[in-house]
């Protein structure tokens, strides 16, 4: 595309063309990412192209590389951003010194509030952590998976230690079960729905914790 620049002074050095720097203002840069978080969990991460995200954003796929610099980034970005503020909450919960049953119901109830806030990155994070995590960019997801464990895992050893949680429990397939029944909630979850995530929670928990048998 011709460019209507002013013509170099006959003494002045030659410059090199320099890229336009363009900062998005933060409201821009979470839509686009908001965009490419819906993008991705839909498609995949490696069926999703810049261009893609930038049709579905409304622009040239040329212009978001004024904002990020490769769809990898954006994705690193998106995760993150889930994790940090998913082990804030848990952090917060573990340190809290609730009793184990307490502590299941906080943490279940902080992961519905997680998927409400970062639904798209749920589903991403579900069907391309273990593959992602071998790059070193990505090793984190490793180590959120890691923690992720051993916190609910320590909670249902505990409960159990404490006669809170039944002597027999399988501590380990309870953990996956509990895990997998949450999580999996963001493929079919959306925001603003009937119920708010507090609200699933505690039928989540109704369920897991006591049940759906009618007692005698």
């Amino acid at each position: 595309m011709p460019t209507n620049k002013p013509a170099a002074e006959p003494t002045a050095e030659p410059r090199a063309k320099k890229k336009p720097q363009v900062t998005a203002s933060p409201e821009r840069r979470r839509e686009l990412l908001h965009t490419a978080a819906e993008v991705f969990a839909a498609q995949g991460y490696n069926a999703t192209t810049v261009r893609k995200i930038a049709d579905a954003a409304g622009m040239l796929a040329g212009s978001l590389y004024y904002h990020f610099d490769s769809k990898e980034s954006m994705l690193d970005e998106i995760l993150s951003a889930f994790l940090n503020e998913l082990w804030e909450g848990y952090d917060t919960v573990l340190a809290a010194d609730l009793g184990p049953r307490e502590t299941i119901e906080a943490l279940v109830t902080e992961s519905f509030r997680e998927i409400d806030r970062h639904r798209a990155a749920v589903a991403i994070y579900q069907k391309e952590a273990r593959t992602l995590s071998a790059q070193p960019r990505f090793h984190y997801l490793s180590d959120s998976q890691v923690k992720f464990e051993e916190a609910w895992l320590g909670t249902l050893e505990r409960g159990v230690a404490a006669r809170v949680f039944r002597a027999d429990l399988d501590i380990r397939l309870t953990y996956r079960f509990v895990r997998d029944t949450v999580w999996v909630a963001a493929s079919w979850y959306r925001p603003g729905g009937q119920h708010s995530p507090e609200e699933i929670a505690r039928q989540y928990l109704s369920m897991v914790l006591d049940g759906i048998a009618v007692r005698p």
